[in-house]
């Protein structure tokens, strides 16, 4: 016989889908919203000569700005008044997560809910015009020194850009957030989602070109084809992989009735640490040659030379030292978001307990043994997911990514979206589903 859970499943379909209105009021809410931001990827940052910036723009593309264009949906490589994007409300965020493991005032306001999240979001928000302010000063600086980028340079172009960019993210913070509160999904991460996705027709396009100029076989094709399916496939059963602990609780008594006890699950994902670590070692390794960009390359000694060519895309050194800084930060950011001591505090409060441990700081051992073993697989995955694309550049001159960072965000947010949409049409045929399912609470007789 099908369980509760399983006949609710059964009745989710696209009859439920139409009758659910609060749920398409969201969706079309969530789709305006991205329409808007898409939008304002295309407004030119005023003062700027737009040519004059592409030109500059195509000889640093293949360092941290173009991965900052990627995330941005190509507002970079226009810049448009959106060209900082999310990206500095998103570092303010972990700074602010690095933050409360080390300062206890603020770790103090982690643990007192609702409120104490408020604040915290309230401090990421001033992080957020902080440093959005810093790196928008410095792009103004940065197209000052650019060939004919400026039209008028000075302090009022320098005001104006600073202005309009710190503003742009702004906005873009506030409209996150409407997703988030009004419509479906993450906000943040959506926006972040449409502007990789919208880079997907053109790169698409390209390959077809070169297949179509001889340049790539048709059977070499249909093969990147079946290996990105396989990939996305890979990701989706690593991303929803799950090692569950057994969680016991005692019998208790409650007046006088007794209770008895209940079993449950702490489930520890196997990628905790989620695309912050391919995000972070791809910054560090792209930055010196973002740099080297700026500045004259012949002025550099022999052996600068020799290292900036050794971390160009597809080197070995590159490959290395990728995936060293990968699996050192899903470990560091594992620990950061993750504090093993504090949840067996926790089960040791509710009276729960894993069978074979004491609670306490034995349960703590036991939950970061297992952490840090699930830690080493969810590591590697990410290493191979980041490294396929470099190996398929380097072997097949493929223009654009197959794996990496943008596909785990591509399919991470379909994921959470997905799951966020079943939830809303669970909620809204629940009563109904409840008496289908003849469970006792039901309605009966009406």
């Amino acid at each position: 016989m099908a369980s509760a859970a399983e006949q609710l499943a059964s009745n989710l379909n696209f009859a439920a889908f139409a009758k659910a209105e609060d749920l398409k009021k969201r969706i079309w809410f969530t789709l305006g919203a991205l329409l808007v931001y898409r939008l304002g990827t295309y407004i030119p940052m005023p003062g700027i000569n737009p040519d004059a910036f592409a030109q500059a723009f195509q000889q640093q593309s293949g360092g941290v700005l173009g991965m900052f264009n990627m995330f941005a949906g190509g507002a970079v490589g226009r810049m448009a008044i959106f060209a900082l994007g999310i990206m500095p409300y998103i570092s303010a965020s972990i700074i602010m997560q690095l933050m409360t493991s080390v300062v206890p005032s603020l770790e103090q306001l982690k643990k007192e809910g609702e409120q104490g999240r408020k604040i915290i979001n309230q401090y990421t928000r001033y992080g957020t015009v902080i440093l959005a302010t810093v790196q928008a000063y410095g792009i103004a600086v940065g197209l000052e020194g650019g060939a004919n980028i400026v039209a008028d340079p000075g302090w009022f172009f320098r005001i104006s850009a600073v202005i309009t960019l710190v503003g742009g993210t702004m906005f873009l913070m506030w409209l996150g957030e409407q997703i988030t509160a009004r419509g479906i999904g993450n906000g943040i991460s959506l926006i972040i989602f449409s502007g990789i996705v919208a880079g997907l027709p053109s790169a698409i396009g390209g390959t077809l070109e070169l297949g179509r100029t001889g340049a790539l076989s048709t059977g070499l094709i249909l093969a990147i084809i079946v290996l990105v399916i396989a990939v996305i496939g890979a990701i989706v059963f690593f991303e929803r992989a799950q090692r569950r602990l057994l969680i016991q609780y005692p019998k208790r008594q409650v007046g006088n009735r007794m209770f008895q006890g209940d079993t449950s699950h702490l489930p520890l994902k196997l990628n905790t640490a989620g695309v912050i670590p391919p995000i972070f070692a791809s910054s560090l390794l792209l930055l010196p040659a973002t740099v080297a960009g700026f500045s004259d390359t012949t002025q550099l000694p022999g052996w600068a030379s020799a290292v900036l060519a050794s971390l160009g895309h597809g080197q070995p050194l590159f490959m290395a030292l990728y995936a060293s800084l990968i699996i050192f930060f899903a470990f560091f950011y594992t620990a950061i978001v993750f504090n093993p001591k504090d949840t067996a505090d926790q089960l040791k409060k509710h009276s729960g307990f894993i069978p074979g441990y004491r609670p306490g700081e034995r349960t703590a051992e036991y939950i970061d043994y297992v952490l840090t073993r699930i830690t080493v697989i969810g590591a590697i995955y990410l290493v191979l997911i980041c490294l396929l694309p470099e190996f398929l550049i380097s072997a097949t001159g493929v223009p654009f990514y197959l794996g990496g960072t943008s596909l785990l965000i591509v399919v991470s947010v379909t994921l959470d979206t997905v799951a966020q949409i079943q939830g809303h049409l669970i909620a809204h045929q629940y009563e109904g589903l409840i008496k289908k399912s003849k469970l006792r609470g039901g309605k009966r007789g009406r």
